[in-house]
């Protein structure tokens, strides 16, 4: 973007940032959702902005749940979409799965500007408008969701996600993959599986494996891969990282 060098030691930071802002602008993300940019920042600065191996084993995990799956719900919100709108759309062709928007600070315009923005970026369509069912649990808009998407879905992958939804998707018996670059938020110890990612690197890197595990059996899937996976230990592994690569830099 004007303005910012590419030799910048963050540009790619900085253009991540920059598109947030814009997405404000344009009325897909709300204002709070650059508090919410802004701490995912400071965890990904803390991990080096890069995947790290625990990262890695999550999203291969969670490309065995969503091959697994019978009806997989990609659930989108504001800051996702401008992040990672064409990866999104892209992910949810190879499982294949549905895209549905769902927004903590929602309003019929807001929800209608991110999917025709999904839309223009090339998905065919995508839930969140009918709003024809209610997540148990949440007083609030959050709970609104599509009888044919969220609401049905076993497993959801959830983006920048609030503790409460993540809880309440729980306790309706599904799956719930959580992209979360806070190791400590309630979304990171209650999910199922946890990636500390940025979501600009974690949906991309999830295609990848879906493409590598897309010829297993659901058999294969579930003995070699998800029956050896452990959310906590391997949260317990992410804080192990942060905290040696704390200590060798200072």
């Amino acid at each position: 973007m004007k303005g910012i060098p590419r030799d910048h030691p963050r540009y790619h930071s900085l253009i991540v940032r920059e598109r947030i802002v814009e997405g404000v602008k344009q009325g897909i993300v709300h204002e709070t959702g650059l508090i919410a940019h802004g701490r995912g920042e400071a965890f990904d600065y803390i991990i080096g902005e890069e995947t790290i191996p625990h990262a890695e084993k999550s999203e291969m995990v969670a490309a065995a749940f969503l091959l697994s799956a019978v009806n997989p719900v990609i659930s989108v919100n504001g800051n996702c979409a401008v992040l990672a709108a064409d990866e999104c759309i892209s992910l949810s062709r190879s499982i294949p799965a549905k895209l549905e928007v769902n927004l903590f600070h929602r309003s019929d315009e807001r929800v209608k500007r991110i999917i025709d923005y999904m839309k223009q970026r090339g998905a065919d369509r995508v839930y969140g408008l009918k709003t024809d069912a209610l997540i148990p649990g949440l007083n609030h808009d959050r709970a609104l969701c599509e009888k044919d998407g969220i609401y049905t879905a076993d497993v959801v992958l959830v983006s920048l996600e609030d503790g409460d939804r993540c809880e309440a998707l729980k306790k309706m018996g599904k799956t719930v993959i959580a992209i979360d670059l806070n190791p400590l938020s309630r979304t990171a110890r209650s999910s199922d599986v946890t990636i500390v990612d940025n979501v600009t690197r974690a949906i991309p890197n999830i295609e990848q494996w879906v493409k590598k595990l897309k010829n297993k059996s659901k058999k294969e899937l579930q003995v070699d891969i998800i029956d050896q996976y452990n959310n906590k230990e391997n949260l317990c592994g992410v804080m192990q990282y942060i905290s040696k690569r704390l200590n060798s830099l200072f």
